[in-house]
C-alpha cells in the first residue's frame, strides 16, 4: 500500500540537526575478561594522548602514548646523487630492462640517510592491587557513546570499579578508583617505558617519569618528553616515594595523568616540557573526576552525535564483543555493524583533533619504541584513508590535521624537488614522518613512487566540495598548484608510446609481467595517470575560482591532452599499467588503479560502463580476503558498483576474528581493531567510509539515496551524513527503499537526488525532473578520455535500476523533510 506523498519545506535559519547517539546498550564494546595482550586492550585518546586500558584486576596496566614523541629530531632525508641517476633510471625503463632499473633507483635515488623516524610509545602507567588476584562478575567495556571506559569485578564481597578517560577539555588521563565499601582502595602506581635512559623520580606527592625519543638511522634523538602522576583521595593516605604512588585504605581514589614533549612543529623542539607537563597537571587536579568528565563528554558528544545509525536490534548485545566479532559471519548482528560503523567515527575523533598531529598508521595507539613500518604516514594509500570518514560522516574538524601536514609537505617537498630532481612545485614519495621528510625511502620496489603529493592534493580539493568554502580554497590552492608544477616538470614523453607519463615510478607495491614478476618499476603507471588526471583538472577549476591564469591553465590542459587514457586488457579488466600485463591469478593487496573508482570518481556506472565492467572484472580477480586495509577500500570499491550485497560480503570477511594464534591474514582483533596483519587503523576507516558509501553516494552529479544496500539491511535509518555541496542528510527506509527524507543545507546551492523512489510536492515547493548538468558547481564534474579497449576483452552491459533524479534548489540553513512513495 502506498502512502500519500508530499514535501515540505521547513526553515529554520541556521538550525543544526545534531542528532542523539544511539543508547548505551548499542555504544558499547564489552569483555567478560581482562586483555591479555595489546590487541585485546581498549583504546582512549583526545587526540593528542592515546592509552590503551587492559583491565586486570590485580595490575592494571594503561599503556601510554603522546602524538609527538618520534624518534630522531628535524631533518632531510632529499640528496643530490639522484640528479643524475635519474636519466639513466629513465632509459633503463624505456629500454625494458626493468631489474637494472630498480637496481639502480634503489642505489642512487632512494634516500642516502634514513628511511624516516619511527612513532614511539612513552611507556606504562601501572596500578598495582595487593590481594586480587581472585575475582569475580568480571567486566570491562569502551562507551564509544562518550568515550571513558569502565573495568568492574568482586573480591571479597567488594565491588570494585575503575573509569578511566582522556581528557579533550583537560588534557590529562584521567582514572577514578571506587569500592562498594569504604576504605577498600589499596594500591601502588609506577610508570615505566622501553625506552632507554628513561629516569623515574618523585616530586612532592608526584611520581615522574622523563626521558628522550631515540637516536635512529644516524639522526639524533631529541623529542623531550616528561609524564606526572598525581593521586587526589577521599579517605585512606597516599604517599610517593622513589617513583612509587601509594595508596592505602582509600574509600575513593582519582589519578591524574599528563604528558608533555619538547615538540612545537616539525622545525621547532624548542618547548619545555616539564613545564607543560606541570600545567596540564597543576590545572585538572582542582578539578574532580565528575566534572572533568562532564566537559569531557561535551566536547566529545558535539562531534559524535552528529551521526546515529540504526538497523534494528536484537539480543546478541548481551555477547561479549570478541563473540560477536567472531560470529559477525554467520548470523545476523545488525547492532555490530552500526557498531563498528561508530567504532570508526570515535578513532577518528580520538586520534585527530584541530591544532595537532594527523592520524599516523596507528592513530596514536602504539605499544613499541620500533613499531611494525615505524607507525609512519604511508601515502600510496594508508594515511589518506584515515580520512575518507571525516567529511562524509560530519567529521570535517578532525581532518584539519591532515591539512596542516599538507601545508607543512609542501614547504619540505619543495626543497626534495628542487634537490633531487631540479624541479619546481613539491614532491611527496609514499611515506613521510612527524618531521616531514619527502625523499623517496626504503627500495624503489615501493618507494620509487613520486605521486604522494598528487593524492593528498585531491584530498585537499574533495573537502572544498564538502565545504564549498573559498577562503579554504584559497590557503589550499597554492598547495596543489606546487604539486601540478612538479608534475608538469618531471613527466616527460615516453618513447613507446608517444604519452606524456610519470617515470620511475610503480603501481604500488606490485610487480609486474614485463620484469617477469621480479620488479615494479614502470613508466606511466594507470595509478599514476589517474591521479596526476584528478591534480591537473582540479588545479585547472580551482584556478577559475581563486587565482585566474589563463596561460597557466592552458598549459595544464596541454599536458593533460598527451597523457594517456585507461586502457582495458585481454582479460577484460582494467589494466594496472600501460602495457598488458595484468595477471588474472594476481591476489595482491594493493588494487591502486582503481583509484579511479574510489575515492576519485573518473569511474562510474552512468557514464563510464565500459570501465565499471572492467573494474569490476579486476576485483573478482584479485579477490575478497586480503589485508584488514585492502578490504576496508574493496567495501568503497563495492558499494561504488553498486552491489551492496558484494560490500557486505567485504564486511564480513574483514570482521573476521584475529586472535594471538592467527599468524597471517587480515581481520578483525578482539577490540575491534583493524588487522593487517598487524595493527593498522585504514582499515577501521576505510570501513566506516565504505558503509557510507553504501547508504549514500555524492558524486556523478547527483546525491544518490541507498545505491548499495546490501538485502539484509532492508530497514534502518542513518542521521548526520554530509554530502558533497554541503548537504546534511537524515533518511529512514523500509523493503530497501527510502521512506522518509530530511536534507539540512549548510551552504545552498542545488540538491540533485537520484533514487528510486518517486518524489511528489506540494504547491509552492521548487521541485523538478532534473535536466542536463547539476547546476551546482560543487558537484563539479570531470570528462574523462574513451579507454582503449582489447580486442580480446569482453565488456558487458551494465544494467541499473530506473532511477527518478529530481532537482530542489535549497537555501542556506533551511530544513527540507519528505516524505516517499
Amino acid at each position: 500500500m502506498k502512502l500519500k506523498s508530499k514535501i515540505t519545506a521547513i526553515c529554520f535559519g541556521l538550525v543544526s540537526f545534531a542528532t542523539t547517539a544511539q543508547t548505551t546498550t548499542e555504544l558499547k564494546l564489552w569483555y567478560d575478561k581482562p586483555a591479555a595482550i595489546w590487541n585485546e586492550a581498549l583504546p582512549l585518546g583526545n587526540g593528542r594522548l592515546g592509552v590503551m586500558v587492559f583491565g586486570d584486576p590485580s595490575v592494571e596496566r594503561l599503556q601510554l602514548n603522546e602524538e609527538t614523541i618520534w624518534a630522531g629530531s628535524p631533518n632531510t632525508n632529499a640528496h643530490t646523487k639522484s640528479i643524475e641517476a635519474l636519466p639513466k633510471v629513465r632509459q633503463l625503463v624505456f629500454e625494458g630492462k626493468f631489474d637494472e632499473a630498480q637496481a639502480l633507483a634503489t642505489q642512487d635515488i632512494m634516500s642516502q640517510t634514513n628511511d624516516g623516524m619511527p612513532y614511539q610509545t612513552f611507556g606504562s602507567a601501572y596500578i598495582s592491587f595487593p590481594g586480587h588476584q581472585k575475582y569475580t562478575n568480571y567486566y570491562r567495556d569502551l562507551n564509544i557513546g562518550n568515550a571513558t571506559a569502565k573495568v568492574k569485578y568482586t573480591v571479597n564481597g567488594v565491588e570494585f570499579t575503575r573509569e578511566i578517560l582522556s581528557s579533550f577539555s583537560d588534557q590529562v588521563i584521567v582514572v577514578k578508583l571506587s569500592a562498594s565499601q569504604p576504605g577498600q582502595i589499596t594500591c601502588n602506581v609506577f610508570m615505566n617505558s622501553p625506552i632507554d635512559k628513561t629516569v623515574p623520580s618523585t616530586e612532592g606527592n608526584q611520581i615522574i617519569l622523563s626521558g628522550i625519543g631515540t637516536n635512529f638511522e644516524g639522526v639524533k634523538g631529541k623529542v623531550e618528553f616528561q609524564g606526572r602522576i598525581e593521586a587526589k583521595n577521599k579517605g585512606g593516605e597516599v604517599s610517593a616515594s622513589n617513583g612509587i604512588l601509594s595508596i592505602n585504605k582509600a574509600d575513593e581514589v582519582t589519578l591524574y595523568i599528563s604528558i608533555a614533549t619538547n615538540f612545537k612543529n616539525y622545525q621547532d623542539i624548542t618547548e619545555d616540557e616539564v613545564a607543560k607537563s606541570k600545567l596540564y597537571l597543576e590545572q585538572a587536579i582542582t578539578k574532580d573526576f565528575e566534572t572533568i568528565k562532564k566537559a569531557h563528554v561535551a566536547y566529545y558528544q558535539k562531534f559524535f552525535n552528529r551521526v546515529s545509525f540504526d538497523l534494528g536490534k536484537n539480543d546478541l548485545v548481551s555477547k561479549p564483543t570478541n563473540e560477536r566479532i567472531r560470529d559477525f559471519s554467520k548470523q545476523f548482528d545488525p547492532q555490530l555493524a552500526s557498531l563498528y560503523f561508530q567504532f570508526g567515527r570515535y578513532l577518528l575523533i580520538s586520534c585527530s583533533q584541530p591544532g595537532g598531529q594527523p592520524a599516523n598508521l596507528q592513530g596514536i595507539w602504539n605499544d613499541m619504541i620500533t613499531p611494525p613500518w615505524d607507525s609512519k604516514y604511508t601515502t600510496n594509500i594508508n594515511a589518506e584513508m584515515n580520512y575518507w570518514p571525516a567529511e562524509v560522516t560530519n567529521l570535517s574538524e578532525m581532518h584539519e590535521p591532515f591539512i596542516q601536514m599538507a601545508k607543512e609537505l609542501s614547504v619540505t617537498g619543495a626543497a626534495t624537488a628542487k634537490m633531487m630532481y631540479n624541479a619546481n612545485g613539491w614532491v611527496l614519495h609514499h611515506n613521510t614522518d612527524i618531521w616531514r621528510t619527502t625523499a623517496p625511502v626504503d627500495s624503489a620496489a615501493s618507494g620509487m613512487w613520486p605521486t604522494g603529493g598528487a593524492w593528498i592534493s585531491q584530498d585537499l580539493w574533495e573537502r572544498y566540495l564538502y565545504t564549498g568554502d573559498k577562503n579554504y580554497l584559497k590557503e589550499i590552492y597554492p598547495i596543489m598548484k606546487g604539486a601540478a608544477d612538479f608534475f608538469l616538470d618531471f613527466m616527460i614523453m615516453d618513447p613507446n608510446t608517444g604519452y606524456l607519463v610519470v617515470v620511475p615510478s610503480v603501481s604500488p607495491e606490485n610487480v609486474h609481467a614485463g620484469s617477469k614478476g621480479k620488479s615494479t618499476i614502470a613508466s606511466g603507471t594507470t595509478m599514476d595517470n589517474q591521479l596526476v588526471f584528478d591534480l591537473f583538472t582540479h588545479v585547472i577549476e580551482a584556478s577559475k575560482l581563486v587565482a585566474p591564469d589563463a596561460d597557466y591553465a592552458k598549459k595544464v590542459n596541454a599536458a593533460l591532452a598527451k597523457m594517456a587514457p585507461m586502457k582495458i586488457g585481454k582479460h577484460s579488466q582494467l589494466q594496472e599499467w600501460q602495457e598488458d600485463w595484468d595477471n588474472p591469478e594476481d591476489i595482491h593487496r594493493h588494487i591502486s588503479h582503481l583509484y579511479g573508482l574510489f575515492p576519485s570518481n573518473q569511474i562510474s556506472p552512468f557514464k563510464t560502463p565500459e570501465l565499471i565492467e572492467a573494474a569490476k572484472t579486476t576485483l573478482k580477480q584479485r579477490g575478497d580476503e586480503s589485508t584488514g586495509w585492502s578490504m576496508g577500500w574493496k567495501v568503497n570499491y563495492w558499494a561504488r558498483l553498486l552491489d551492496g550485497n558484494h560490500a557486505y560480503k567485504l564486511l564480513q570477511d574483514q570482521m573476521h576474528l584475529v586472535t594471538a594464534e592467527q599468524k597471517k591474514g587480515g581481520g578483525t582483533y578482539p577490540n575491534m581493531l583493524d588487522a593487517h596483519q598487524p595493527f593498522q587503523i585504514d582499515g577501521n576507516f576505510g570501513c566506516t567510509a565504505g558503509i557510507a558509501e553504501m547508504l549514500m553516494q555524492s558524486y556523478d552529479d547527483a546525491i544518490q539515496l541507498l545505491p548499495a544496500l546490501p538485502s539484509v539491511w532492508a530497514a534502518g535509518s542513518i542521521k548526520g551524513l554530509v554530502t558533497r555541496g554541503g548537504f546534511v542528510i537524515d533518511m529512514t527506509w523500509k523493503n530497501n527503499k527510502v521512506s522518509t527524507l530530511k536534507i539540512y543545507s549548510k551552504i545552498g546551492g542545488n540538491c540533485r537526488l537520484r533514487l528510486e523512489n518517486t518524489l511528489t510536492a506540494e504547491k509552492g515547493i521548487q521541485l523538478k525532473k532534473a535536466k542536463g548538468k547539476n547546476p551546482n558547481p560543487l558537484f563539479y564534474d570531470v570528462t574523462i578520455k574513451k579507454p582503449i579497449i582489447s580486442e580480446k576483452a569482453v565488456i558487458k552491459t551494465v544494467k541499473l535500476p530506473k532511477y527518478n533524479e529530481y532537482d530542489v534548489e535549497m537555501k542556506a540553513g533551511q530544513t527540507y523533510s519528505f516524505s516517499v512513495n
